[in-house]
C-alpha cells in the first residue's frame, strides 16, 4: 500500500473505535523516537483524546457503508482530519481507550452483541 505523506502525522494519529456506526471512544497515538509510524507495536505511545464533532460526522458518513458490509465494530485511523484506514479484523485500542479515557467500550460492545446477536433458542 502506498499512502500520501500527511504532515499532520507529526501530531500523531487518532484511533477511533466505532460501534454500530458511532464513535465509542478515541485515543491519540504518538510515534516513538525511533519510528515515524504511530503504531503501538512499533513503540508509539497512546494518550487520551476525546470524540469530536468531526469524529461524529465521519462515523455518520461511514455508518451506512459499514452496516452494508456487516461491520458493526471497527477501528478507524484519522490523521489531520483525514480517514487513512479502516481496521475490520483487529481494531486494537479498546483497552487503551478504556484505561485512558474512562470509557467502557469492551462492556458496551458485549452488551451490543447480546442485544443484536441473539443466540438461537434450543428446545
Amino acid at each position: 500500500m502506498v499512502q500520501q505523506w500527511i504532515p499532520a502525522c507529526a501530531e500523531g494519529d487518532r484511533r477511533v473505535i466505532v460501534l454500530d456506526g458511532r464513535p465509542a471512544g478515541v485515543i491519540r497515538r504518538l510515534a516513538g523516537a525511533d519510528d515515524f509510524r504511530c503504531n503501538m507495536a512499533t513503540g508509539a505511545v497512546a494518550v487520551a483524546d476525546t470524540v469530536t464533532e468531526q469524529d461524529e460526522a465521519l462515523c455518520a458518513r461511514l455508518a451506512p457503508l459499514l452496516r452494508a458490509h456487516g461491520l458493526p465494530f471497527v477501528g478507524i485511523d484519522v490523521i489531520g482530519g483525514l480517514l487513512t484506514e479502516v481496521n475490520v479484523t483487529s481494531p486494537t485500542g479498546v483497552r487503551e481507550t478504556d484505561a485512558l479515557s474512562g470509557t467502557s467500550i469492551a462492556a458496551e460492545t458485549l452488551a451490543w452483541v447480546e442485544a443484536n446477536c441473539p443466540l438461537p433458542v434450543r428446545t
